[in-house]
């Protein structure tokens, strides 16, 4: 069928595909026979009635596809009434077995039919109409040729029946290779997009820290410059050129995030020529950056530091710019405390930021101009950062004023370590400490903890 069906590689139409049978055997019902041997029986001479009867026998192949069924029976009665009327040799008899052009119109019609058909069709075809063609051309067929005419037209009309059903299994087996192509590509883009939402919405926590962190630290650098620019020029000076500094980096941080939302043609950049991401050693110079701005900050790291990967790297940075940017636009010129402790026996890295809230007497500072109202998005940019790496964050007030953000960040487990903790895992799990009440520094105002539990793996560090 696929060499009926196509034609150098391009697809034929099914209507065309049976027109040109039809003509074919059309032609071969009147191409002169063979000399038949001089024992045979002779054949009746081609009159009209032979005109139409070999019209029958192949013409109805042109509309085969839209009525199957009854093309096949007409054209099986046309050759057979043929037959009868001795205008072709008998399928076997004296002369031996003789399957011309008209018999092969009937098998071809067999075989489309079995392939085109519905299930009940080829089942008819091959319980009914096959049966009644073998015993038609047995009965039709000369003294002691009957049962080899009734087995050649049998083996005949099966062969072609069992190789249309071949050939529609192969096409359906065909088309639903296709149908699995065409739903894991559909899959592949699902999963392609929903990557690139997932890359945006970080791009987007991403330019949330810059912005919120650097602008606003402008922000304040420039109030501060303006108050003091009559008492101390070289103070206002120095805050100027910290302002350009923080400046020069945000572009520089917000050029390197927009480049990922360029075109595809881009994609296969060098990535080595993008800036590194800011780590935990990138905290002293974020922390005098904040200093210069007015903020008193007490900055101590204890322990060892220890490897840890570049996402956990980053989010210890970006919380650090996070909390310290909210003291800046919440409490004002205040002091903080900023600890980072490495503590390897318990595999964590612990970051504590208190505040000690807005100075006395003088409440909240006003929000400078140009900054969004309302919560924002750090807290939560926060808890989706520490939940990505595994870790745990608690936020809130301190009792007596100010505020505190605590986060644990797991570190990574040396390779030697690890069959002893699967082997440790089937230990009973201790019990869980109580939870922390609200006055507790470490207490999430939100009503519920965020990444591990914090007392079960993370145990809170001491308040002040």
């Amino acid at each position: 069928m696929t060499l009926m069906d196509s034609f150098a590689g391009r697809r034929v139409p099914p209507a065309v595909t049976d027109a040109g049978l039809a003509l074919l055997f059309t032609a071969g019902a009147f191409v002169p026979l063979a000399p038949l041997p001089s024992d045979a029986p002779q054949l009746r001479t081609p009159d009209a009635l032979f005109l139409v009867l070999a019209l029958l026998s192949a013409l109805p192949l042109a509309v085969h596809r839209r009525f199957p069924l009854p093309v096949l029976l007409v054209m099986t009665a046309a050759v057979a009434a043929i037959q009868a009327r001795h205008y072709i040799p008998h399928l076997s008899g004296p002369q031996g077995t003789s399957i011309g052009p008209s018999y092969l119109a009937v098998a071809t019609a067999v075989l489309l039919t079995a392939r085109r058909g519905t299930p009940r069709t080829a089942t008819l075809v091959v319980a009914v109409v096959i049966p009644a063609a073998a015993v038609t051309e047995a009965v039709l067929a000369p003294d002691g040729h009957r049962i080899a005419t009734l087995l050649a037209d049998s083996v005949l009309l099966v062969g072609a029946w069992a190789l249309g059903r071949l050939t529609r299994a192969r096409a359906a087996i065909r088309d639903q290779a296709l149908e699995r192509a065409a739903a894991l590509e559909r899959a592949q883009e699902a999963n392609a997009r929903a990557a690139v939402m997932e890359e945006r919405a970080r791009i987007a926590r991403e330019l949330h820290d810059i912005v919120a962190h650097n602008v606003s630290l402008m922000v304040v650098q420039t109030i501060a410059a303006d108050r003091i620019q009559d008492r101390d020029g070289d103070k206002a000076h120095e805050l100027h050129g910290t302002i350009e500094e923080t400046g020069r980096a945000t572009v520089t941080e917000l050029r390197r995030l927009l480049d990922v939302l360029r075109t595809d043609d881009e994609a296969d950049a060098d990535p080595s020529k993008e800036p590194p991401q800011p780590t935990v050693e990138a905290l002293p110079a974020l922390v005098d950056a904040v200093r210069a701005a007015g903020l008193t900050v007490d900055f101590t790291t204890t322990g060892t530091p220890a490897e840890l990967t570049a996402g956990s790297h980053l989010t210890v940075y970006r919380i650090v710019q996070e909390g310290l940017t909210n003291t800046l636009k919440h409490a004002g010129h205040t002091h903080a405390e900023l600890t980072v402790a490495w503590e390897r026996r318990h595999r964590r890295l612990t970051v504590r930021l208190c505040d000690d809230g807005p100075p006395p007497g003088e409440g909240a500072p006003p929000r400078p101009a140009g900054l969004p109202d309302g919560p924002g998005h750090g807290l939560l940019g926060m808890r989706e950062r520490i939940g990505a790496v595994g870790g745990s964050l608690h936020t809130g007030p301190r009792p007596g004023g100010g505020f505190c953000v605590h986060a644990v960040v797991p570190l990574p487990t040396p390779p030697q370590t690890q069959t002893q903790t699967q082997r440790q895992s089937s230990a009973p799990a201790p019990a869980p400490a109580p939870a922390p009440a609200p006055d507790d520094p470490s207490y999430d105002i939100s009503g519920h903890y965020e990444g591990h539990p914090p007392h079960a793996d993370h145990p809170r560090p001491s308040g002040r």
